[in-house]
């Protein structure tokens, strides 16, 4: 490969971002664009070419086409079916995205000489725990969206082991960044933080399912977009997480917010809709090995992040 590697940012690279107009996709584009020449596919289901720098040059495309553009260096590839819901609407829909869209992807970009490809997975295959997940864990399925996540790890593992190519998995945790940046176009499946602020804000209560007690690590986007460009940096293989390792309620979130906007919104608890057998109830990453690897530690701590998402309000 020509490209430059360093351990704090990739410099010189041509860059393909998939669902690149998304919520992280745009973030990690547009923060590649500053130093690299980033080309952003997507196909407009989630994704808006409105959440990109004009330095980054936007394709409309799905990743189930033919000729996508991976004549790159390196492969971000971020595109699939991100939630529950829409997996269990139509699941043959989700696989291809995600399955087959994925394998699409990379072997194109196999063909056109690209050996370096950081994609997409998911934390929810660890289900429900309180204690920090690490990757060495065992990991079950039982929805179809992280079925279509395994899947993901299991054909890398494939193109690794089969075609010497690079690939890095990365397990998000719950990302957010608020209303304030690209993750607004998403409604309805945007982070539970942008929804409760927006519904605080407007004074509207938000919607908790059951008691509230759930917990989640969330993880701000600048520190995923950090974590993403630092895996390519370092061309890890195998699968990393990305959060903090830390875990708040449902409840102390909307505390939170209410503090730094000045309110008092109670929220209202309502049925949860996904039944309880396959709901994931609490996350908390295990960040060691991403940590070991890369030096990467999250920079933005939960207070700092409230903060940043009540902004737009205050």
């Amino acid at each position: 490969m020509s490209v430059a590697r360093t351990t704090t940012s990739m410099q010189g690279a041509r860059v393909l971002v998939t669902g690149g107009a998304g919520f992280i996709g745009s973030n990690l584009a547009n923060s590649l664009a500053t130093d690299n020449e980033v080309i952003a596919v997507d196909d407009g289901y989630l994704g808006t070419p409105e959440n990109l720098d004009d330095t980054v040059e936007f394709v409309e495309a799905s990743v189930l086409d033919d000729d996508l553009p991976t004549d790159v260096d390196v492969v971000f590839h971020l595109a699939a079916l991100s939630s529950y819901a829409m997996h269990e609407d139509d699941p043959t829909r989700g696989a291809r995205v995600n399955v087959e869209g994925f394998v699409n992807t990379v072997d194109q970009a196999r063909q056109d000489g690209c050996d370096t490809v950081v994609y997409a997975s998911t934390s929810s295959i660890y289900g429900s725990r309180t204690e920090p997940s690490p990757e060495s864990m065992d990991v079950t399925v039982n929805t179809g969206y992280e079925a279509s996540k395994m899947a993901r790890e299991k054909y890398a593992e494939y193109f690794g082991n089969h075609y010497d190519l690079t690939l890095a998995g990365m397990r998000f945790f719950s990302v957010y960044q608020g209303y304030g940046g690209a993750e607004e176009h998403k409604g309805e499946y945007a982070n539970v933080i942008a929804q409760f602020a927006d519904d605080i804000a407007s004074g509207n209560a938000p919607k908790l399912y059951g008691d509230g007690e759930q917990t989640r690590d969330f993880t701000h986007v600048s520190d995923i977009v950090r974590g993403l460009e630092l895996a390519a940096d370092h061309q890890l293989e195998g699968v990393y997480n990305l959060g903090t390792g830390e875990a708040y309620d449902f409840n102390t979130v909307v505390e939170m917010i209410n503090d730094e906007l000045g309110t008092d919104v109670a929220p209202e608890y309502v049925e949860n809709p996904i039944p309880e057998s396959v709901y994931v109830h609490d996350t908390c990453a295990d960040p060691t090995k991403m940590r070991e690897a890369t030096g990467w530690e999250p920079q933005i701590d939960f207070e700092e992040g409230i903060r940043r998402v009540c902004e737009q309000y205050t």
